[in-house]
């Protein structure tokens, strides 16, 4: 609407395009760093659509789609919300007031599409220790989908169960006796059997121990509430998925059934030692409706959520039976009993081959 004065930095972006368009230029590479999936193409996506208003030219998203690089990447380092124990800390330890200071782990990676339409910069010249925390492939797509299912599918996994035991930090969950056990078991025979061959041959069980070993640092305080927030939204990315691989693979899903039992009986509304849970879903009165259903009829849980759990896995029979033997386990024994008994009958059964 106003090319001159562009108040995105999506507008900014595509006004220094249609500049250098204008002066004969060649373009330069959007490098988004967002930490979602397939970022450049929702970046170019965004830059194009734009550009095809006209606003600056007829022909610029041409140009843009024929000439622009937008590389996908995927950045990986915890970083969890700014607490007031944060700001105290930069106070006490280094005399700055800062109202939003970011405290994040050792730990860090960044996988970039080797794409770029004016060169890029030489990270090969970088001292070799930061150089291993960089690599430019051919597509990202493997390590994303490497870090959602054993990352982020991790902590959609050990939430649940934490909350309702009353663990605080991810780090204590990484401490207590079953939850970890349930967590490390799930990995090695559920999650990570549904993640494809890495192209840099990344052995699967040892990048799961780093990431095992990243969960229990003390030092960063990621909170079980922060994990917690809005599973309708998360489970659909972290933990449905890998459901619906291993049931097309035939693989075993009884753990990732317990997860989504562990969130319906987490949205039930009190912890296990009867404390009240916060409301930590924007659809939060729909959730506790259906998972006080669920207490009766557990499958409703499922067909109700076709938004999560969609039909593949929403309306199989294999996944409706272990998530109503997981619900009924949990809502007659409770949290911890459920995964003893997973983690017990795990042992019994062999994984899925790599």
């Amino acid at each position: 609407q106003n090319p001159a004065n562009p108040q995105t930095i999506f507008g900014k972006i595509v006004q220094g395009l249609a500049a250098r368009q204008e002066s004969g230029l060649t373009p330069f590479t959007v490098l988004s760093c967002d930490n979602i999936p397939h970022n450049g193409q929702v970046t170019k996506s965004v830059l194009l659509g734009l550009a095809s208003t006209g606003a600056w030219g007829d022909d610029l998203a041409a140009w843009i789609d024929d000439n622009v690089s937008c590389p996908n990447s995927m950045v990986d380092r915890i970083t969890p919300g700014t607490t007031d124990a944060m700001r105290q800390y930069c106070e006490t330890e280094f005399g700055i007031t800062d109202v939003s200071p970011v405290f994040c782990e050792p730990f860090r990676q960044w996988i970039v599409q080797d794409d770029f339409c004016q060169g890029r910069p030489e990270f090969e010249k970088l001292d070799p220790a930061l150089q291993a925390n960089i690599a430019f492939v051919d597509d990202v797509a493997p390590y994303e989908l490497m870090k959602i299912r054993i990352l982020n599918g991790g902590h959609a996994a050990l939430c649940y169960p934490s909350a309702l035991l009353g663990v605080e930090f991810v780090h204590n969950s990484m401490e207590h006796p079953v939850i970890s056990q349930f967590l490390d078991t799930l990995e090695r025979t559920e999650l990570i059997p549904t993640v494809p061959a890495i192209p840099d041959g990344t052995d699967l069980p040892s990048y799961w121990d780093i990431i095992a070993e990243r969960f229990a640092n003390p030092t960063i305080d990621d909170t079980i509430a922060r994990n917690c927030y809005d599973g309708a939204s998360r489970q659909p990315k972290f933990i449905v998925p890998p459901a619906k691989d291993a049931l097309e693979m035939g693989g075993k899903i009884d753990g990732l059934a317990l997860v989504s039992a562990m969130w319906c009986r987490y949205c039930q509304g009190t912890t296990e030692s009867g404390d009240p849970v916060p409301s930590t879903d924007p659809q939060w009165d729909r959730l506790t409706e259906l998972a006080q259903r669920a207490k009766e009829e557990p499958t409703v849980w499922l067909t109700e959520l076709n938004d999560v759990y969609g039909d593949a896995v929403g309306n199989s029979p294999v996944f409706a039976e272990a998530f109503t033997k997981a619900l009924n386990k949990i809502n007659k024994d409770g949290v911890e009993a459920a995964m003893l008994a997973y983690i017990g009958n795990k042992k019994q059964t062999p994984p899925l081959p790599l």
